[in-house]
Formats: structure tokens, sequence, C-alpha cells
């Protein structure tokens, strides 16, 4: 092990990226957080079309049209009952891992896709909106889930120098989704009147392919050992997943874990919750996670269309405008896998988003000041993917043991689905009562999350779960430390106030045999 150390970091990164990793990387990606970037903006170009369907139901069915209010309503619960199904899902995301493993609840759900396009596809002949709303719901069950479920097990097969470049895998093909849909959007496409319920069932596709893939793949090695205790599948998977590295050595990384943790059950979240040496860690999840959708970037993949129309954008050239920011969210996110950016590094997006409230109301009076205004929220799109786009859910990963984890996954999964809904819900509102200073708000949120990242949460790059776990344990001041030395590897200490280890746990020496 000792001439790894002597190994630059970049070469080391390469030939531990097998192409077992990779795949299932993207297969992963492709059929699940594609799907979530696919269905923020799937809404977006045909919302004409689907108002106008939700209209002549009702004239239909009653006699008498919907009253704009009324349409607008409808119309943001059909964007938002997205971020409901999200919510859900990631409420039960604990309980899926635990009992079908990581691997096997990504390919169990892509079951709700299926369902879901077979309702919105279906929609239309059916005269029912309903459909529509329901398949909106169920498709956002199936987010939720894979938002959790796929940085999980990405975060958990990954070595740990390439946690970081697979756990932001996701994050590019949910920009790749979000451009899909602009792309399909476009009327040359599927963004004709007869095409929309095609539009929004197209979904199923990926997922297809996902589910004749993955079952192949092998499933988290860490979750085989810790949670199953079945040491010959574990080695299995690491062969699988590993090339030229020391598996023995990572799998007594593991049974350290699974040491530490054998007197502990998986905790619910109410007893996280009230862990006290796991607080700064969940308030951290909290803080990232409410601060990610708080942002508004969520509500710009809604309502770009209707952004760039309140910009004075000439409405041929708003579906390619919209298509434009798509491709800056892809090499945003490609940006911000090469740079290695430092966890959540949003203040790029708080003084984009203050320049967007301050120059996106002048245009009617200045021609190119709408132009300004495609360039802010352009900014904003590639601020967050160069910084907080992804984050939230691979630092959940890091930041927790295996105990804490699913717990942690619905605490912030449930807190960003919350404020998502809350954003796509009365955006439209805010914007018809505040209009561009809508955008203060945002920007406030985005330089207090900003603040407490650069303050509290450390750097996590090529550490293990422990060792960050007893990082944030210095958060703290230890009211009463004695050591006792057994043998040359173990230090009993004993620990008052916050940590990552319990008050009375084996801390290794990093003379261990291990590290060595």
């Amino acid at each position: 092990m000792a001439e790894e150390h002597l190994i630059p970091p970049s070469d080391r990164i390469t030939s531990q990226l097998t192409a077992s990793l990779l795949a299932v990387a993207f297969l992963t990606s492709f059929g699940s957080s594609m799907l979530y970037g696919y269905n923020l903006a799937v809404v977006n170009s045909p919302a004409g079309y689907i108002k106008d369907f939700y209209n002549k139901t009702m004239i239909n069915r009653t006699g008498a049209a919907l009253t704009e209010e009324t349409l607008t309503i409808i119309y943001s619960l059909t964007v938002s009952i997205f971020a409901i199904g999200g919510l859900l899902g990631s409420l039960i995301v604990g309980m899926l891992v635990t009992r079908f493993g990581r691997k096997g609840t990504v390919v169990k759900t892509t079951m709700l896709v299926f369902i879901a396009g077979s309702l919105m596809g279906f929609s239309r002949i059916c005269k029912s909106p309903e459909m529509v709303i329901i398949g909106r719901f169920i498709t956002g069950i199936h987010s939720g889930i894979s938002l959790s479920v796929v940085p999980m097990y990405l975060g958990e097969i990954a070595p740990k120098s390439l946690r970081g470049f697979l756990g932001l895998v996701p994050c590019i093909f949910i920009s790749t989704g979000v451009f899909l849909a602009q792309i399909l959007g476009l009327h040359e496409l599927l963004g004709k009147e007869e095409y929309w319920p095609l539009f929004l069932s197209v979904v199923v596709v990926p997922t297809f392919v996902q589910l004749m893939l993955l079952p192949w793949f092998p499933e988290s090695p860490r979750y085989l050992l810790i949670e199953k205790d079945n040491i010959h599948a574990t080695i299995t998977a690491l062969k699988w997943y590993r090339a030229n590295c020391n598996i023995q050595a990572e799998i007594e990384e593991m049974q350290e874990e699974q040491r530490s943790l054998s007197t502990l059950e998986t905790l619910s979240v109410w007893k996280l919750v009230r862990d006290d040496t796991v607080r700064w860690q969940v308030l951290s999840v909290v803080v990232i996670n409410i601060g990610m959708q708080l942002s508004s970037i969520d509500a710009i993949w809604f309502y770009t269309n209707d952004i760039f129309e309140n910009a004075g954008i000439p409405p041929p050239e708003i579906p390619y405008t919209t298509a434009g920011t798509g491709i800056i969210e892809i090499v945003a996110a490609l940006v911000g896998v090469n740079l290695k950016i430092r966890v959540f590094n949003i203040d790029v997006c708080v003084w984009i988003f203050i320049a967007s409230s301050r120059f996106i109301s002048p245009q009617a009076q200045l021609s190119f000041m709408r132009y300004i205004s495609v360039c802010c929220v352009i900014g904003i799109i590639a601020g967050f993917c160069i910084g907080p786009a992804g984050v939230p859910f691979l630092i959940t990963a890091e930041l927790f043991k295996q105990s804490h984890r699913p717990a942690a996954y619905i605490i912030g999964g449930s807190l960003n689905w919350v404020s998502n809904f809350t954003v796509g819900f009365i955006f439209p509102f805010m914007q018809m009562s505040a209009g561009a200073y809508s955008y203060l708000v945002f920007a406030t949120v985005c330089f207090s999350v900003a603040i407490y990242v650069y303050f509290i949460i450390p750097e996590t790059k090529n550490k293990t779960f422990m060792e960050i776990s007893q990082m944030f344990s210095r958060k703290q001041p230890i009211m009463d430390t004695q050591g006792l030395i057994l043998g040359d590897q173990l230090q009993l200490k004993k620990m008052n106030g916050y940590g990552g280890l319990e008050n009375a746990s084996l801390d290794f020496n990093s003379s261990s045999s291990y590290r060595n």
C-alpha cells in the first residue's frame, strides 16, 4: 500500500475507474436521474396545449370554461404535484433500500415509470386531465426514490477517490434530461399540439433500457457486507467493480464500520433527529437541501418559457432560447465535474440572481435588456450546475455511517421535495405580485447557504466514511477525554458532546494496519 502514495492522484483515479463502475454510473443515471431532469422541464413547452386541454374538457363536462385564476391554480398543481410525489418517494426510500438493497430498489421501482407513462400517454384519448395529474404524481414518486438511492448506490460502490466524480454523474444526466425535454419540445419534433401526450410519456424508453441491463450488475458491496453480512457476495462485487486495488484493505475498512455498528440497528428518522452525535450532519443536510430548491432553479426549469416571455423575448424565439440554456447547463455540469468544485460552491449563483432581479424588468423600455435577462438566466443555470447541483444527495451519502444513511436520505429528500413543491406552486403568483423583485428572495437564500457551507462543512474528498464522521466530531468541544491504549491499534475514548463516534466507541489509530 505504501507505493500507492507515490502515484499522482489523477493516475490513481484513472486506474480505479473501471468499465463496470462507469457503466453502472451511466446506466442508473440514464434510467433514473435523467428522468428527473426531463420531468422538471417537460411541462414547460406544452403548457399552452395542456391548459387548453383542461379548459376544453371542463367545457364538455360542465358547459362552462375555467377562469384564468382557476386554470393557473390547476396547471400549477399539475407542475408541482410532481414534487408531492417526490416527497412520498423520499419518505419510503429508507424502507426500500433496507429491504431490497440499493440496486434492487432502482430495478423494482421502474414499474412506476411505466404506469405513469401509460396514464399520461392516454390522457387525451380518455379526455381525463386527472390522468395527467396522477401520472405526474407517480413520476414524482419514482424521482423521489431515484434521487436518493442512485447517489447512495454510486457512493457505496465507488472507491473513496472516485466518490465525488461518480456522485456528480447523475447531475450531468439531470441536465441532459432537461435539455432533452427542451429539444423534443421544439415545434419541429414533439412540440405540436397532437404530440404532447407522447411528449410526456417518452420517459418509459430510458427506463426500459435500464430495466434490461442493470440487473446484470452486482449490489452495493457495503450493503452486502454491513447489512447482509455476506462476505462472499461482497468479495465478488468488489472484484467486479475494482481493478489494481487492495480488496482486503477495503473489506477491513467496511468491517471496521460494521464493528462500530454491531450494537446498533438502522436508525429511524425520529432517532436520527434526536441523536446528538450527528447534530451538525443533520443540520447540514437540512440547510443544503432547502437551499438547493429555494435557489429557484426549479422555478426556472418549470417556467423558462414564461420567464423569457415576461422578459420580452419574441414568442417564435423562445423555444430555441430555452434549448440554448439546456446546452449551457450540460457544459456547466461537465465543467463542475472536471474542476472538482468544493461542496455547494453557490456563491457564484448569488450575484447572478441579484443581477437578474436588477435587470429582468426594464426590458420593455430598452430592447437590448431582454438579452441581458437571457444572459442572467443562463448564468443562474451555469452557476447552479458548476456548484450545488447534485451535491445535496452526494454529501448526504458521505456525512453518515451505514446505520444513519437511510434516515438521513429521508430527511434530506423530504425537505428537498417540500421546497421544490413550494417554489413550483408559488412562483407564478410571485411573478404576478412582485415581478423581478421576487428574485431577491432567492438571492438571499443562496447567500445564506453559501456562508453556512463555507464555515461549517469540511472537505470530504478522499476521506473514508469513518474519517468524515470524526471530522465532524471536532465541531463541538469534547468535555471529557481519556485514552486507553489497547495494543498498537485501538484507543478507547470517552466523548461527551457532538461527534461521529458513540459515547464509548473505538477510534482506530492512524497506524492501523489497514491504512498502511
